[in-house]
């Protein structure tokens, strides 16, 4: 009998592990996920749902996904489109993530973590010093997963940075975080990058709200370190004379770039939202929406932007999850980012939580943020982690 529970104890952490490393490579999810799930049900996780429910970030989790497969009765069915919304209910990984976590697991899961994310890290800073890569094309990741991925961990190590009372702690957390925005400064995300750095900035006005000098004393190192950092960047120089070009389009009425192909789909997503503001057109449709209403709406004057970039999404979480389930989508969507929060700030992480979503929420005014590849994911196990890791010391 205590052979079974050792192996069995063994085959969890393992388990724990291998998700925290597996989560980068899209391909290991279909792995990771389910060998979890079985990790869960062997550990009674089905007897102790009640307890994972009660979190409201759960509960948040639960009721989107449940809207959302409601919203198939009058949208899309699995054998008829694209099925990017099923990404939606990747969110469910927290539920058996987070029950798994005790006190003994607790630095397995957290060492899994950390060496997975450095290994990525070191990979990616490979590709980019050796052949001047976007994004890490050894592990399928784009520029853009890259650039959110350190935006995470410098957002992090800057939260650990201000909770910590250790001094040489806080210098070498600050010195992790200038290494990462370093990286992200090289990287072509600029929407991540100015997200990144507003989020830190919210964390160290909470902090020292009280100090404003020393608020402001940060602030003004945080706006000379971005100075220099993007002086010596050639890719957000370059990335400054992208924006320059966008700009120009549009005066010339051409939506064809990146920042008017965002404006037009906003346009259209918020004039869709207005027809159906309360179910929506259904779960998968808003992609078939965009394409059948630019042939007519204003005039056709956006008819020609499928030819610029494929129609995959709305490039804002709020306008997504509207066009799929209306209003009432957007007030769970809402409830998810509170209910997040919540969970860092019963755990006193406050700080942390503040950074963290932020960087969701504000990401998601320009992008659909959580069902942005694997970093919701990341995101999650940080917040299971973080919480775990409170209550552990909590009860010390």
């Amino acid at each position: 009998m205590q052979t079974n529970n050792t192996r069995r104890e063994w085959f969890i952490r393992f388990a724990l592990v291998f998700f925290c490393a597996g989560f980068w490579r899209g391909e290991l999810m279909f792995i990771s996920f389910p060998l979890l799930t079985v990790a869960w049900l062997m550990d009674g996780g089905i007897y102790r749902l009640r307890e994972v429910i009660t979190i409201p970030l759960t509960q948040a989790i639960l009721l989107l996904c449940a809207l959302l497969t409601l919203g198939v009765l009058w949208g899309e069915w699995p054998q008829d489109g694209r099925m990017k919304w099923v990404k939606y209910f990747s969110l469910l990984v927290f539920i058996p993530f987070y029950a798994l976590i005790d006190k003994e697991r607790l630095p397995w899961t957290l060492g899994g973590l950390i060496v997975s994310y450095l290994c990525v890290l070191m990979v990616g800073v490979y590709q980019w010093l050796t052949i001047d890569a976007q994004g890490i094309p050894l592990l399928g990741m784009s520029y853009l997963s890259f650039s959110a991925m350190l935006g995470i961990g410098a957002i992090v190590t800057s939260g650990i940075a201000c909770m910590n009372p250790s001094v040489r702690l806080q210098i070498l957390f600050v010195i992790a975080t200038l290494v990462l925005l370093f990286i992200q400064f090289h990287q072509n995300g600029r929407i991540f990058l100015l997200v990144t750095l507003i989020s830190i900035l919210l964390i160290a006005f909470l902090r020292y709200q009280i100090e404003m000098r020393k608020f402001l004393t940060i602030l003004i190192s945080v706006l000379m370190v971005a100075v220099v950092f993007a002086y010596s960047s050639p890719v957000f120089q370059a990335r400054l004379i992208q924006i320059k070009s966008d700009i120009e389009l549009l005066q010339q009425g051409n939506y064809s770039s990146s920042l008017g192909y965002r404006l037009a789909m906003w346009d259209v997503g918020l004039h869709g939202i207005a027809e159906r503001p309360l179910s929506g057109f259904g779960t998968g449709m808003p992609e078939k929406y965009f394409e059948k209403t630019i042939a007519t709406y204003k005039d056709g004057l956006y008819k020609d932007l499928p030819e610029f970039q494929e129609t995959a999404h709305y490039h804002n979480d709020w306008i997504e999850i509207g066009m799929h389930i209306g209003v009432p989508g957007m007030l769970i969507l809402g409830f998810l980012l509170w209910s997040w929060y919540q969970a860092f700030q019963r755990n006193n992480l406050n700080l942390l939580g503040l950074g963290l979503i932020s960087f969701i929420f504000l990401s998601g005014l320009t992008d659909t943020f959580i069902i942005f590849s694997r970093t919701p994911i990341l995101l999650l196990i940080i917040t299971a982690i973080a919480i775990s890791w409170y209550k552990r010391e909590h009860e010390h």
